[in-house]
């Protein structure tokens, strides 16, 4: 059941990363207010949850879903430091995808892993191991690699890759308060998803007001296209299914293994983008993306085998007692 979760996770993954491609940056939508996209389709998975909320209760035996306080202050006050993360998430994910191609979207996002060491330490006290270490250096080298690959061949943004860094230092940040969150709601994945997405609408309009980004919107051409608002509105289904799944992986597994299958999911994005976009790249280009998967799956699995040796010593100790 996780692997089938997981695999459904990453097909609407890609399927997101393509969409909001399509939105963010291709002549046929033309629209620069990345900030409103996000925005947009935070406000689709609100009318999704209350949708779900009403066939919940027409439908009982078939869906639950549990209508929030969103605004009490508890609840504020417990979740919101979570919320700022989810926005900050899916608004640099989005900046980053509007500037860098598809296929340098995973390198650019792929410090996460190095991200997670960090906060780990830095926030839970937990030490990693000088393996682990040795992974996450390599990572850093094939994220270089691939930077100097994309200056090498003039498709270098300074923008996109900033906007990937604070992507992945935002991701790991949310996937580590995401497991420490979900016992506030009850370990309930649609009312947090409810809670994140309801939050991020009201953070975003301050945000475009000051891009100047509601400008840009009031003026655009095709604002009144039956067209524009389809594809807005599909991406932001797919940006509810995503957010979903991201938080069911994570509860049911945990931050880490969320990140590393992220990094295989990104690897066969890039496959695709390329073939898609026909886009001819160098070989140590390829070289750096199988350096940062690599080392990825290293880390993985230096990481299971030190959680079951660590495992196997509790064990241990209980069975003697």
């Amino acid at each position: 059941m996780q692997l089938e979760r997981g695999l459904a996770s990453k097909i609407v993954s890609i399927f997101t990363v393509f969409m909001n491609k399509a939105l963010l940056s291709s002549d046929a939508v033309n629209l620069n207010a990345p900030l409103f996209v996000t925005w947009f389709q935070c406000i689709v998975s609100v009318a999704i949850f209350f949708i779900l909320r009403i066939l919940s209760q027409w439908f009982p035996g078939c869906i639950e879903i549990t209508d929030g306080s969103p605004f009490k202050k508890d609840t504020l006050k417990k979740v919101l430091p979570l919320s700022i993360w989810f926005a900050a998430m899916i608004a640099t994910n989005n900046l980053c995808l509007k500037y860098v191609g598809v296929a340098f979207y995973y390198v650019g996002r792929s410090l996460t892993t190095v991200f997670n060491v960090v906060f780990t330490y830095t926030l839970l006290g937990q030490t990693t191991s000088s393996k682990c270490i040795a992974c996450c250096t390599i990572i850093i080298f094939g994220f270089w690699l691939g930077v100097d690959q994309e200056h090498v061949a003039g498709s270098l943004s300074i923008l996109g890759t900033f906007f990937g860094v604070l992507g992945s230092l935002s991701l790991s940040l949310y996937s580590i308060r995401t497991k420490q969150t979900l016992p506030i709601v009850n370990e309930d994945i649609w009312l947090l998803s409810y809670y994140n997405n309801l939050y991020s609408i009201i953070i975003f309009i301050p945000l475009m007001i000051i891009s100047g980004e509601h400008i840009t919107v009031y003026n655009y051409e095709k604002l009144g296209y039956p067209f524009f608002w389809i594809g807005m509105t599909i991406g932001g289904i797919f940006g509810f299914a995503i957010g979903y799944f991201t938080a069911l992986q994570i509860k049911v597994t945990s931050p880490l293994t969320h990140n590393v299958s992220g990094t295989a999911k990104a690897c066969a994005q890039t496959i695709l983008a390329t073939y898609w976009f026909n886009e001819k790249k160098p070989f140590l280009w390829w070289i750096s993306n199988i350096v940062v998967l690599s080392a990825s799956a290293f880390y993985a699995k230096i990481r299971q085998l030190e959680s079951n040796t660590e495992y196997s010593r509790i064990e241990t100790r209980q069975f003697k007692v």
